[in-house]
C-alpha cells in the first residue's frame, strides 16, 4: 500500500508540469483536441487533485505545498490564457472600418461556429473562408449549401464583396468533402494512361469536383497537387503532408499534361484552381506541418523539372498559386518561400510575370506558427501574397489577423503592396463571377 501511495505521488509530481503546461497552452493548434469539454476536465481534475492533496494532509509539509500549489495552477493559467485570446479577439473585433477593409480581403479562414464566421465576415475582417469535413460532418450537402448562401447573403446586406468560398478537393486521400461528395480517385491514378486517356479522364475529374463544389457555392478548389512525386522510399518525417500518396508522378511533363485538362475541367464549372506547393516539396524529407524544411536544389535545376508543370498550368489557365513553408535556400535561406520577397516577388511575380492570386499554404502549421508567426504575416504581406490561409485551427486567425493589424497600425505593412493586391483579387474573384456562383447556389437549393 505504502508503494502504491509513493508511486501515486511520484505520478502526481510527473504529471502536474505536464497539466500546466497544457492550461497555459490552451489555445496552441496541438491542443485543438482538448477545447470545450476537455479543458472543463482538466480544470476539474486538477481542483479535484489539488482538494485531496488537502484533505490527506500534504499541506503540512514543504514539498506537499509545492505539490498542491502545483495542481492549483492549471486553473489559474487556463484564466490567465483565455483572457489573453479574448483581449486579442476583442482588439480585432474592434479594428476601424478603414483597417477591416484594408487586410480583411486577404485573409481566409476555416470555422467551427457560423455566427463567428458571419460575424467576421459582416464586419468585412475576412475575404474568404474555408469549408471541410467537419463542417459536413453530422449535417447535408443542402445545409452546407444553405450555410454559405447565408454568408454571401451577409455580405451583400453589408455590402461588401461576396467571400472566397475554398475547399480541398484534391481526389484520392485528400477529398475533405467526400462524403457526401464523390470520392474521386488521385490524380496519380492517370500517369499510367495514354496521353489521350489522361486528357479525358483528368478533364472529367475536374469536372466532377466542379460541378459539385459549384453546387454547394464554392469557388475555389485548393488543388491540384504539382509537386513531383519523391523517390519511392518511405519518409518517417512526412506525418500529414504524405505527398507520395498526393502528387500525380515523377515526370513534369506527365504532371503538367495531368494538371491542366483537369484544371480546365473545374473551370469549365466556374470553380477556380490552386497549384501547390510552389516552390515543391517532393524533394524536402520534413513534415512542414510540424517542422521548418529546406529545399536545397539548385534554381537551375528546378526550372528544369519541379517547376515546369507550375509555369505550364499557369500559363493556360486562371490559377492561384499555394506557396509552401520550405525555405528556397538558394534564393533566400532565411525566409521559408510563404513570405519571402525574393519567391514572390523575384521569382513569381518579376521573373515569371504571374499576376494571379498568390495565397499562403495554411499559417496554423508549424513550420510557420511555431515560429515567429507575427514577422511572417507581415513578411508575407510586403512580398506580394494575396490571401493568408488560417484553415486547420480557425481560432488562431485572431492571433495572426491581430499581427497583420499591428504592422498596419505601426506602419510596417507596405501600402503599395496591399493596393496592388487587392486590385489582383478583384481581377481574379470580380463580383460578377461570384455572384453567379451564389446565383447558382439559391437555384439548386430551389431544385
Amino acid at each position: 500500500m505504502q508503494f502504491l501511495r509513493r508511486s501515486g505521488l511520484v505520478l502526481l509530481w510527473l504529471t502536474a508540469p505536464v497539466v500546466a503546461f497544457a492550461a497555459a497552452n490552451k489555445n496552441d493548434p496541438y491542443l485543438v483536441p482538448l477545447r470545450g469539454v476537455g479543458n472543463i476536465a482538466l480544470v476539474i481534475a486538477s481542483i479535484a487533485i489539488a482538494s485531496v492533496l488537502l484533505r490527506r494532509g500534504h499541506w503540512l509539509s514543504l514539498p506537499g505545498k509545492l505539490l498542491v500549489m502545483l495542481w492549483c495552477l492549471p486553473p489559474m493559467l487556463m484564466a490567465v490564457a483565455h483572457l489573453s485570446f479574448e483581449l486579442r479577439k476583442h482588439d480585432v473585433l474592434s479594428a476601424s472600418v478603414p483597417e477591416a477593409r484594408q487586410l480583411g480581403a486577404h485573409f481566409m479562414v476555416g470555422y467551427s461556429s457560423f455566427p463567428e464566421v458571419a460575424r467576421l465576415a459582416e464586419q468585412g475582417l475576412i475575404g474568404g473562408v474555408y469549408v471541410t469535413r467537419h463542417n459536413i460532418r453530422g449535417g447535408t450537402v443542402e445545409a452546407l449549401r444553405a450555410e454559405i448562401a447565408a454568408l454571401q447573403d451577409k455580405r451583400r446586406a453589408a455590402g461588401l464583396p461576396p467571400l472566397i468560398i475554398a475547399a480541398d478537393q484534391e481526389g484520392g486521400i485528400v477529398g475533405h468533402l467526400s462524403p457526401p461528395l464523390t470520392k474521386v480517385p488521385a490524380l496519380a491514378t492517370l500517369a499510367g494512361l495514354s496521353p489521350d486517356d489522361q486528357q479525358v479522364k483528368a478533364e472529367e475529374f475536374g469536372r466532377i469536383h466542379g460541378r459539385e463544389l459549384a453546387g454547394l457555392g464554392v469557388n475555389l478548389n485548393l488543388a491540384p497537387v504539382l509537386d513531383l512525386k519523391p523517390p519511392q522510399r518511405r519518409n518517417r518525417l512526412d506525418f500529414h503532408t504524405l505527398i507520395g500518396q498526393r502528387a500525380i508522378a515523377t515526370d513534369p511533363v506527365v504532371v503538367g499534361a495531368i494538371a491542366s485538362a483537369y484544371v480546365r475541367g473545374l473551370e469549365a464549372s466556374g470553380v477556380g484552381a490552386t497549384l501547390k506547393h510552389f516552390p515543391g516539396i517532393g524533394r524536402v524529407r520534413a513534415d512542414t506541418h510540424h517542422f521548418s524544411a529546406d529545399l536545397n536544389t539548385p534554381v537551375r535545376e528546378l526550372e528544369a523539372s519541379d517547376w515546369l508543370p507550375f509555369r505550364e498550368v499557369l500559363a493556360q489557365s486562371h490559377s492561384a498559386l499555394m506557396v509552401g513553408h520550405v525555405t528556397l535556400t538558394a534564393v533566400d535561406p532565411d525566409h521559408a518561400a510563404s513570405h519571402s520577397k525574393a519567391v514572390v516577388e523575384g521569382i513569381i511575380r518579376n521573373r515569371w510575370n504571374y499576376q494571379g492570386v498568390v495565397m499562403t499554404d495554411d499559417l496554423v502549421m508549424g513550420a510557420i506558427y511555431q515560429h515567429d508567426v507575427c514577422k511572417a504575416v507581415v513578411e508575407a504581406i510586403n512580398a506580394g501574397v494575396d490571401l493568408l490561409l488560417v484553415a486547420y485551427d480557425g481560432a488562431q486567425f485572431y492571433r495572426i489577423f491581430g499581427c497583420a493589424l499591428d504592422g498596419l497600425r505601426q506602419g510596417r505593412l507596405d501600402a503599395a503592396m496591399l493596393r496592388a493586391s487587392e486590385a489582383r483579387l478583384v481581377r481574379s474573384f470580380s463580383t460578377e463571377q461570384a455572384r453567379a456562383a451564389s446565383s447558382l447556389t439559391r437555384i439548386v437549393d430551389r431544385h
